[in-house]
């Protein structure tokens, strides 16, 4: 990681913002999601995309919230394109209805960046009986992807345009179970570790980009998908935790990256030149990284992608 400002390969470092690493660059024409765009930095990567020309249409829980975050862009960027719609990851029957409401709307769909996510929650269960991080983190992206992929691979054969599939792993990934992915044991509270939850479901986003990019490759679309760890920040996903969040806040300005700087690894991956054709890694600081070995196990990756079928598939 490039913690100092020391720059990586791609000209970019830790103190890179959103907007320097997307300067000069035409959106125009693309169309993107953001999930979890109604705070943080699905927020500023909502403001930076449509700063660029990008159609972005927020995918939140709290509708209200993101309609001020749209009027918010919108008198800094009155020509930006953005649209609200309402999305609760933790509930496959909202991910479906959103997915069948945005293929029946006939938007085209270039970005889909699967930004939203619950960090070191206590044992709860989501909507459909699955534990709240691997639920909400992986799965509700899992299955949203695969409801747009088909509206993605459209795009890029009528627009002649390379597609991009952003997750938002965690360098807490590092952090998962010893197994990984504790596929026989993921509702299992009395063995439950918050952190250890959370590293599992952050392995699975990048478990995920590389089964997803390897499918793409061997289909031969034009589709990458890549995962992330956006940096440590300053952000309201510790909200369980409030002494510990009370100290982040209060080190923050000292020692994390702030919000602009935090969002620029995900703009990057999804609108860079530089990425262009680059799919299954993992990036830190706008540059290629290297994460844990069952973060590039890629029977892991397969026994993962099936699992999540199943646990998807309306039963």
């Amino acid at each position: 990681m490039w913690i100092f400002g020391w720059k990586g390969p791609s000209g970019f470092s830790a103190r890179s913002t959103a907007e320097e690493v997307t300067e000069g660059i035409d959106g125009n024409g693309l169309t993107a999601i953001v999930t979890g765009a109604s705070s943080g930095l699905g927020e500023e990567s909502t403001r930076v995309l449509a700063l660029r020309g990008v159609y972005v249409i927020m995918a939140v829980r709290n509708v209200e919230a993101g309609r001020k975050v749209k009027e918010a862009v919108l008198k800094e960027s009155p020509s930006a394109k953005i649209d609200v719609m309402e999305l609760d990851l933790s509930s496959m029957e909202s991910v479906r209805k959103f997915a069948a409401d945005y293929i029946a709307s006939g938007r085209p769909l270039n970005i889909l960046m699967n930004n939203a996510g619950v960090m070191a929650t206590p044992f709860m269960l989501s909507h459909d009986g699955i534990e709240l991080q691997f639920a909400t983190n992986h799965l509700g992206h899992f299955l949203l992807t695969n409801l747009l992929l088909e509206t993605m691979k459209k795009t890029v054969l009528e627009s002649k345009k390379e597609g991009r599939i952003v997750n938002l792993s965690s360098e807490g990934h590092r952090m998962a179970y010893g197994e990984g992915i504790r596929f026989d044991k993921i509702n299992n509270e009395a063995e439950y570790k918050t952190i250890l939850a959370y590293g599992q479901s952050k392995l699975s986003n990048i478990l995920h980009a590389k089964e997803l990019a390897r499918r793409l490759k061997e289909e031969g679309v034009e589709i990458t998908a890549n995962a992330l760890h956006p940096g440590a920040i300053a952000t309201n996903l510790l909200r369980f935790h409030s002494t510990i969040n009370a100290v982040t806040n209060l080190v923050a300005k000292f020692v994390l990256k702030n919000v602009q700087q935090g969002a620029a690894t995900q703009c990057y991956v999804a609108l860079n030149p530089q990425v262009k054709g680059v799919s299954g890694e993992y990036f830190v600081d706008s540059n290629i990284a290297n994460p844990t070995k069952h973060a590039k196990d890629m029977d892991l990756a397969k026994k993962l992608w099936d699992f999540s079928v199943d646990l998807t598939n309306p039963k």
